[in-house]
């Protein structure tokens, strides 16, 4: 059966490698990003892009609208989007924090919870984490405020699982090492990754269809290099 998938930070990288791939299996796809020309000039009649600036709380009500005007129902939910300071710490601001902060917590705390009524029993949630946010990792300087992030959504995934596993709604976290992407460059430029977009992708293509069955409240590191 085809499925109902939304995707966030489908413009580039992963997320707009999801959404094709997604797309082209035959489901339907709600791709959430603040510029949507990437996926618009593909034209695929199963994606449906919104500009929406998930830092903005108003912003997520347009896809939830969405949702509740064609679609009633969401299968898998893929947290993908990220923002990146990459600064030493001694130039960090509280606004630094926050920005980062209100894009990979706040925006995918807000964007669950107000799916989560959407959702069946036997839906997915999975958020795109990082190596960086996993206790005991190798961490790298100019990072603290996106990898301490990064740590944050991985304990507020496993709370969620606890608390919707009646509903049999799983929650899962994939802290994914360097994939060669816009982001990696932003942290570690001139870095060579050696997985591409296209090839995580199909990794977390395959996971948010069958990983559920398997996982509930689980955090995959799914890395081969380091970083």
């Amino acid at each position: 059966m085809h499925k109902n998938i939304v995707i966030t930070g489908t413009s580039r990288g992963i997320g707009y490698e999801l959404a094709k791939k997604f797309a082209d299996a035959g489901n339907q796809v709600l791709a959430l990003s603040r510029n949507t020309t990437p996926l618009d000039q593909l034209n695929h009649k199963n994606i449906v892009s919104i500009s929406v600036d998930l830092a903005k709380e108003e912003a997520i009500k347009k896809a939830v609208d969405y949702i509740n005007n064609n679609w009633k129902r969401v299968d898998i939910l893929i947290n993908n989007a990220g923002k990146l300071v990459n600064k030493p710490f001694s130039e960090l601001t509280t606004s630094d924090f926050e920005e980062v902060y209100k894009v990979n917590v706040f925006a995918v705390a807000e964007l669950t919870r107000q799916l989560l009524p959407f959702m069946p029993k036997n839906s997915h949630v999975i958020t795109v984490s990082s190596m960086g946010g996993i206790q005991g990792s190798m961490k790298f300087p100019g990072l603290a405020a996106y990898s301490s992030a990064k740590g944050a959504v991985i304990t507020l995934s496993e709370l969620l699982a606890e608390e919707y596993k009646e509903l049999q709604i799983a929650f899962n976290v994939l802290a994914l090492g360097a994939v060669q992407t816009e982001m990696l460059q932003e942290a570690f430029p001139g870095y060579v990754a050696p997985i591409s977009a296209v090839e995580m992708a199909n990794y977390i293509f395959n996971f948010a269809l069958t990983g559920n069955t398997y996982f509930n409240g689980k955090v995959l590191q799914v890395s081969s290099s380091t970083p």
